[in-house]
């Protein structure tokens, strides 16, 4: 070794882990046919190259994975609280847990109501308040404040807070209501951005709750019945440049990372065009937030990176809206789907929406029903775990915060996939099959051929432990 040059005994010492991790593998399967939800099956027996490769590289490595995570929501708090306490901490240990959970570091909430709350409130209701003396955490105490402290307390030091507005104040918009769109008032916009800073600040000082990173707006272009706020992406851009920005740099909160445009993949270019495009508001701006409704254009997230490679994109929102036909197989396999096709494309981390919801996908205070990926009867006090939960957890379980994903094949016809190297070297490669038969292909890594088959209907996990 000593007659190496030091430039290749480095990459060989680089390498020498993520070599040795390919030689034990395990695996997992949730399957719609045999039952299977998150089971342990055999480990693959050795194989050739007979069989379709899937074939991965550690050697070409991608973003950085913040990490996996839901939404905590009025909704969801009270929702938990139908329980008694031994269940209710038990459905957010099998989230958040390192050891026991599906691996969720990541948790969004609510700045002032949403949809998914019982009814529509501020943290300053007082008409006129520029200077926000009657702002208070006093709306969040009741519901929302011992589901983010629990979540935060299991999770441990590596939980990271978003918190998103969805409307300002009443009294702050356009049309002088929190719902029905409408628009921040120009003469309020130093107001509310002040308003931003005394969230943070407030939760840090009185509630003892880090708030990682801030959206600027939940959904800034759509008018909805429910609590919203219209943005085009140049008054997005002016807001952080002229306002926002400067209120958390004065506020000392650099360390808060700011995300922008946090809607839909179909205007994502649009918004990042006009704030990362404009270096005085840029430079506020950690990186942008999307959501999955409209569109399936997943390759806008890379055309995005290759303008602005050091602005990371943050998977902020995603549920299967309607209320009807809770908990479908198919719901669990859209979101392996997407998660694929976002993560294949720079998507760096990933928040569903409402952790937990009701019999009937609520509550909403408008009737806005949704899947969650776990769902209680209120009335018969029933928990189900749906098979959006098992989809989600072999991403979540496998995939640590500070992961990269890794160059892969796409293997065979049929099959999505998608893989990664976690900081202790380990591997981890995701296969999903949402045909309708079985598919064999081998999985190929350095060190070792694996024969696989994977069922009609399924996802699989494959993990390579250091050694």
């Amino acid at each position: 070794m000593k007659s190496l040059t030091p430039i290749l005994r480095t990459a060989l010492a680089f390498l020498a882990p993520v070599i040795a991790t390919a030689t034990t593998w395990t695996a997992v399967e949730t399957s719609r046919d045999t039952g299977r939800l998150l089971a342990p099956i055999e480990p693959p027996a050795s194989g050739d190259d007979t069989a379709d490769p899937l074939t991965l590289d550690p050697t070409r490595r991608f973003q950085e994975i913040i990490g996996f995570g839901g939404a905590l929501t009025e909704s969801s708090a009270w929702v938990l609280a139908q329980l008694s306490p031994e269940k209710r901490l038990e459905v957010i240990r099998r989230y958040y847990d390192p050891v026991e959970g599906i691996g969720y570091t990541l948790a969004r909430t609510h700045i002032n109501s949403c949809d998914f709350s019982l009814h529509m409130w501020a943290l300053d209701e007082t008409p006129g308040d520029y200077d926000l003396r009657d702002f208070t955490l006093e709306p969040m105490r009741r519901w929302l404040m011992p589901l983010l402290h629990d979540a935060a307390t299991i999770t441990g030091p590596g939980f990271k807070l978003v918190a998103s507005p969805w409307s300002p104040p009443a009294w702050m918009k356009t049309n002088f209501r929190m719902d029905d769109g409408g628009s921040l008032r120009p003469e309020y916009r130093p107001s509310w951005a002040n308003y931003y800073v005394k969230f943070v600040e407030a939760m840090r000082r009185e509630e003892n709750l880090n708030v990682w990173a801030l959206t600027v707006q939940n959904e800034p272009q759509a008018k909805q019945v429910w609590e919203s706020c219209l943005y085009t992406p140049e008054q997005e851009r002016d807001f952080v440049r002229d306002h926002l920005g400067p209120a958390l740099a004065k506020a000392g909160l650099t360390d808060v990372k700011l995300i922008a445009h946090d809607h839909n993949r179909d205007i994502l270019e649009a918004h990042a065009d006009a704030t990362l495009g404009d270096p005085a508001a840029a430079k506020y701006v950690w990186g942008l937030g999307l959501h999955w409704y409209v569109s399936n254009d997943f390759a806008v997230s890379s055309r995005v990176h290759a303008k602005y490679p050091d602005k990371p994109i943050l998977f902020t929102e995603g549920c299967w809206e309607g209320g009807e036909n809770l908990g479908r197989w198919e719901h669990g396999e859209g979101y392996a789907r997407q998660m694929i096709g976002d993560l294949s494309n720079w998507v760096a981390g990933y928040i569903d929406w409402n952790i937990v919801l009701d019999q009937r996908g609520g509550p909403n205070h408008v009737g806005n029903f949704c899947d969650a990926p776990v769902l209680v009867d209120t009335n018969t006090k029933e928990i189900r775990y749906t098979p959006a939960f098992y989809y989600i957890a072999h991403f979540s379980k496998f995939v640590s915060p500070g992961a990269h994903r890794i160059a892969s094949s796409a293997g065979p016809a049929g099959l999505q996939s998608i893989a990664f190297v976690n900081p202790d070297g380990s591997l981890v490669a995701i296969v999903l099959n949402d045909t309708e038969s079985a598919v064999s292909f081998t999985l190929s890594a350095p060190g070792r051929l694996q024969a696989c088959s994977i069922p009609a209907r399924a996802i699989q996990t494959y993990h390579a432990r250091a050694n």
